[in-house]
């Protein structure tokens, strides 16, 4: 074949290639799906910044403990921008009566006095905890919206957080429509699944899903349970959303409410924990305490 004959057929091999990876991403699901793993993977880093920022500031301040990252960000631009300064500590901390007691901490706080080179580094630290915090508002808007769009009945049967991290796990709006209920129900325990499988551990019961208040906060003996119910129900809803694109979401969520209701209602029988084998030494396995069938201590052998 000459050499402009194999020309031809590489341009329309690179061509048709171009062609379906573009088609391939039309679909919004796949930005989705990059922008709820941003949002994980900054959220991250948003709690590592606050944590290092309150340790940080805590020499120069070691009186104040502050559990919103936003407002300790602001506290700390405030003290260092305009000083001791009682209406920059109220527009920051947004709360007139502990602002006032945050003034009167820091005119006799014990804290190393801090130099202007310090003062540089927290206040640019502080800025980019509120550069973070200001991000993932924005991603946590777009993902509400789009999860909306893309898969309303899963949204209104969760929320938008779990709806998206249920795609993003899957990889695909088509894969994840057609994964069965128990499937469902373990996205993102695969690592306990697997240390199952290997090594015999207590089988996972619930992976995303355990983010649900109706599972966290249940008792330990019917998360499994709610989490089952919640997965069979998710399962349709999603089928709904890639094939039908029809709104089921109200009569799934009135059944979901009823049978919730009923695992609640049942009475709670504990189960017996599986004895486990302990290894006597001399003596192999301890034979009431072995799982395995037909094993004996090693003493016992039959002759």
């Amino acid at each position: 074949m000459p050499k402009k004959g194999f020309e031809e057929i590489r341009e329309r091999m690179l061509s048709a290639a171009k062609q379906g990876i573009s088609e391939a991403y039309k679909s919004e699901e796949y930005a989705l799906m990059q922008a709820v793993n941003a949002q994980i993977e900054t959220s991250r880093s948003y709690n590592l910044a606050y944590e290092r920022l309150s340790e940080w500031y805590g020499i120069y301040f070691p009186e104040v403990r502050m559990t919103n990252p936003v407002t300790l960000a602001r506290l700390v631009v405030a003290l260092n921008h305009k000083g001791i300064d009682d209406r920059a500590i109220e527009e920051a901390v947004k709360d007139q009566s502990k602002s006032e007691e945050i003034y009167k901490k820091a005119q006799s706080t014990i804290g190393r006095k801090m130099e202007s080179s310090e003062a540089t580094g927290i206040i640019r630290f502080a800025e980019l905890v509120l550069s973070l915090n200001e991000s993932l508002e924005q991603l946590d808007s777009y993902i509400k919206d789009a999860s909306k769009r893309l898969m309303p009945n899963t949204t209104y049967l969760t929320d938008h957080m779990i709806a998206a991290e249920l795609l993003a796990r899957a990889g695909s709006m088509e894969r994840l429509a057609t994964m069965p209920a128990g499937t469902v129900q373990l996205l993102g325990a695969e690592k306990a699944l697997f240390k199952h499988i290997k090594f015999g551990s207590k089988p996972p019961k619930y992976g995303i899903l355990f983010k649900l208040p109706e599972v966290s906060n249940a008792p330990r003996e019917i998360r499994g349970k709610i989490a089952r119910a919640y997965a069979t129900k998710i399962s349709i809803a999603l089928k709904a959303d890639y094939f039908s694109k029809n709104f089921i979401a109200e009569g799934l969520k009135a059944d979901l409410t009823k049978n919730l209701k009923r695992i609640r209602e049942k009475p709670i029988v504990p189960k017996k924990e599986e004895p486990r084998r302990e290894f006597k030494r001399h003596g192999g396995f301890h034979p009431g305490k072995d799982r395995m069938r037909g094993s004996r201590p090693h003493g016992n052998r039959r002759q």
